[in-house]
């Protein structure tokens, strides 16, 4: 609180974090100076709150076929606000109206993995991170889109050719697989020969 005058022995402090122990010091001054501070108080913890400070860096992707990979960085231990802290993770298909919702209990938790067979590979999620404690759900992110999972690539490279370049080398050369939804990202190809 600002300075408080002399007559008064008693001032409310306001703008604490829930669920946070304090100590409190009273310090006199007058025209002269400041004088010593008081010894510290008891601890005191203030009452629990709903948490207001959702997860943040919501990400994810990746795995493997038939699944969705949600990840987030875990929310501080000073902003859950209470006993009881979770996560509440919520995604629905692109385009879809219905959220799925799967709550998280481990307060270090900062990964989900949704396995579903009729998850077709690399296809877009809406997701949204939200908390919750012992007093109730609190905010939630900002939604964002993640990719479930890939499969491996449905097709072979086409067009496969070789040129004998030397006594010991062959060059062989293909064409490259177009992206698409169902043949995911090729990272990679493999060359064999015998």
């Amino acid at each position: 609180p600002e300075v408080i005058n002399g007559r008064t022995h008693k001032a409310t402090v306001v703008d604490l974090s829930p669920w946070v122990e304090y100590e409190f010091r009273v310090v006199a001054s007058n025209s002269v100076g400041i004088g010593e501070p008081s010894r510290p108080s008891a601890l005191l913890k203030t009452k629990a709150a709903v948490p207001v400070v959702a997860p943040t860096n919501i990400g994810g992707g990746g795995g493997t076929r038939s699944e969705l990979v949600i990840t987030w960085e875990p929310v501080s231990e000073e902003l859950q606000n209470g006993e009881g802290f979770g996560y509440i993770v919520m995604f629905r298909p692109l385009g879809s109206t219905t959220w799925t919702k799967a709550v998280v209990a481990s307060v270090e938790s900062s990964r989900y993995v949704y396995r579903n067979e009729s998850i077709t590979p690399l296809s877009p999620f809406e997701v949204k991170v939200g908390v919750y404690n012992n007093e109730g759900e609190g905010t939630l992110s900002p939604i964002s889109i993640i990719y479930s999972g890939e499969d491996e690539p449905q097709m072979a490279p086409a067009g496969a050719s070789a040129l004998s370049v030397s006594a010991a080398a062959v060059e062989v050369s293909w064409l490259p697989i177009p992206w698409n939804r169902h043949t995911g990202r090729v990272l990679g190809y493999e060359v064999r020969a015998w």
